[in-house]
């Protein structure tokens, strides 16, 4: 099969669905009012709540739902076959994800700004907001260390990466500052920053940097040290400081990595060489439902709700950007996950070489054989339209740590409100504050990460993606009780929710199987723990839609969300 036919097909579908079914989404079910005051404008505090351009509140987003997701993914689901990997990375985005993305943002921004677990206390009850809530809590300790420890081994395997990445840092800083005091045009002066940033990839393959070993010895657990420092004082900022610059021009890295990459599939126009559909790999779980676990970020993923609801709605500056950020973003990483999908099976010379990378489970899932095989195969991509191999395996690699680096600040940012939140529950207004519960945040990740030398995140790592499935079910079950309550049709959020939650139970309940065959108690307890959370939300959430019918013979009461001078 022709790499080129596929990205054609792919692109020609999602044109189609942003143009129609986001249209029809935006006006029939959500209802988008580009009067209404957003909660960015009506809470502005310039830290959190900020009004921002369109162009660089899409950078944020993007870059922060993307992060490593739509790239470890894929690249682990094409063991399968390329075929059920893109129909899921298509049709998920399409229909699951990018309703999920733009659903969460709209009802945050109908509720103050709150997050996607607050919002519960109003839609179904006290109860369920507060399981939601540690739900999250637990899902995003998960990211922290684990993200942690992915860029530390990223800089290790790729220390040519270190200079342009923590260089970047500054160069965002002078962006933020010159927009934010001069009110100037941000377009001109991000290109520029971007054009240092390749500067930057030349100088790091000039002068790679390994960091040394300051902490207990330990090179890994110093980089995460390193790195959760550094996520403590990201997100702490006012986000015009260092979270929008930066993602701005990483954005730009996007658009441009990303337009270099399809055009060296279309100028090298390689076939794909692993097979269609492989139905039973060597160790590998059942496809299903493991596909619809395995690629998350790319179709549909719970953490992007986190986002839309934490730090994209307080920077909204109006309500007709949600259709192009909430939507659109989610189809441009759809975009990038089938780019991964096309590099890990067109980016190999034969069959023969790509069944010696997709071996076995135990093989392709390895984080060196997940990020190599698309580092690899990208700068092979680049190859084609001339840029030397070892340049280009610079520019994907940096790609890929920028991405996942803004996620790990966005997520600490995320879990500060979490905790802000649950702190103010229970009565611990101290702890609500900002720098106490991003203390908290950073805290709880790193004695997670001090287990196993820098790598305790993985011990609770094979719950995490169920658990991030099962979130996304969630968001979608309070997007659907917002529609319950607005008298809006429900199928659009009903029938995706019913799915990620059936597809995420079955692969629980196989994993605590697997669990309970190891002797591997721990999993198994809180795997069961989970389990039983979603089954309580989701009763919890039927009882009140059945009070409600009772309530009103005639239908639903209509719902008045926030409005306040």
């Amino acid at each position: 099969m022709n790499s080129v036919l596929i990205a054609i097909g792919v692109f020609f579908a999602y044109i189609l669905a942003y143009r129609f079914y986001c249209r029809f989404l935006s006006r029939r079910i959500f209802a988008i009012d580009p009067s209404r005051v957003t909660p960015a404008h009506r809470y502005r505090d310039g830290i959190d709540f900020v009004p921002t351009k369109k162009a660089i509140l899409f950078g944020h987003h993007f870059t922060s739902i993307a992060g490593a997701g739509p790239i470890v993914g894929p690249a682990i689901a094409v063991i399968w076959g390329w075929l059920p990997a893109l129909i899921w990375v298509v049709f998920g985005s399409i229909f699951m994800g990018a309703v999920h993305d733009f659903g969460a943002l709209v009802v945050s921004a109908r509720h103050k700004g709150k997050s996607i677990g607050e919002i519960t206390r109003e839609l179904i009850g006290p109860r369920a907001r507060t399981l939601f809530l540690l739900f999250i809590f637990f899902a995003l300790l998960i990211v922290l260390a684990v993200f942690a420890l992915v860029i530390g081994v990223l800089f290790m395997m790729y220390p040519e990466t270190v200079l342009p990445v923590w260089l970047q840092i500054p160069v965002a800083v002078a962006l933020g500052i010159y927009i934010h005091r001069f009110r100037g045009n941000p377009l001109l002066p991000s290109l520029l920053a971007l054009a240092l940033l390749y500067g930057f990839m030349y100088l790091g393959i000039l002068y790679p940097l390994k960091l040394p070993p300051f902490i207990m010895g330990n090179e890994i657990l110093t980089w995460v040290v390193v790195l959760l420092v550094y996520a403590y004082i990201a997100s702490i900022l006012p986000v015009w400081v260092l979270l929008q610059p930066r993602d701005y021009i990483n954005s730009h890295q996007l658009f441009a990595g990303l337009g270099l990459l399809y055009l060296g599939l279309f100028v090298g126009m390689p076939q794909v060489v692993a097979p269609a559909v492989n139905p039973s790999p060597a160790g590998a779980p059942a496809m299903l439902p493991f596909l619809f676990i395995t690629v998350a970020c790319g179709a549909i993923s719970g953490f992007h709700s986190l986002v839309s609801s934490g730090t994209t709605v307080k920077q909204l500056d109006n309500e007709r950007d949600m259709p192009f950020i909430g939507y659109g973003s989610m189809l441009i990483e759809g975009v990038l996950a089938v780019l991964v999908i096309l590099v890990c099976t067109a980016g190999f010379p034969s069959l023969t070489a790509w069944t010696q990378h997709y071996a076995d489970w135990n093989t392709a899932k390895g984080l060196g054989a997940k990020v190599g095989a698309f580092v690899e195969g990208g700068a092979v991509f680049l190859s084609y339209i001339g840029i030397p191999q070892e340049f280009g395996r610079s520019m994907v690699a940096v790609f890929v740590i920028s991405f996942a680096a803004t996620t790990l600040d966005t997520a600490t940012r995320i879990q500060r409100y979490v905790i802000a939140e649950l702190a103010e529950d229970m009565g611990l207004k101290p702890l609500a504050r900002r720098h106490p519960a991003t203390t908290v945040a950073v805290l709880s990740a790193f004695f997670l990460s001090m287990l196993k030398w820098g790598k305790g995140g993985l011990i609770l790592w094979p719950l995490f993606g169920t658990v991030n499935q099962l979130m996304g079910g969630l968001a979608l079950l309070t997007v659907t009780m917002y529609l319950v309550r607005t008298r809006k049709p429900l199928y659009y959020t009903l029938l995706p929710m019913a799915f990620m939650l059936v597809m995420s139970a079955l692969a629980m309940t196989s994993n605590l199987v697997r669990f309970y065959n190891e002797a591997n108690y721990l999993l198994l307890t809180v795997g069961a723990m989970i389990l039983a959370l979603e089954v309580w939300l989701v009763v919890e959430a039927i009882g009140v839609f059945r009070t409600l019918q009772e309530k009103r013979p005639d239908g639903i009461a209509p719902y008045l969300v926030e409005e306040e001078d």
